[in-house]
């Protein structure tokens, strides 16, 4: 799967705040994404999120 910065991707599991969906911040070999729901911000490992991302509900909007 591809993702970019911006893109709004559903996790398997909810966060304890109760939503499911997170902004990417940053890609890379660490991930930094933040919750839809309360705006914790959160780092993880790239191996990590590629298994925990159940879809890509709203892809970034390219660049012009």
């Amino acid at each position: 799967m591809q993702f970019s910065v911006g893109d709004i991707v559903q996790m398997k599991k909810d966060h304890p705040c109760g939503s499911n969906q997170w902004e990417i911040l940053r890609t890379g070999i660490d991930f930094r994404i933040k919750c839809c729901g309360c705006g914790h911000m959160v780092m993880l490992p790239r191996v990590k999120f590629e298994e925990n991302v159940k879809k890509v509900i709203t892809p970034a909007k390219p660049e012009e």
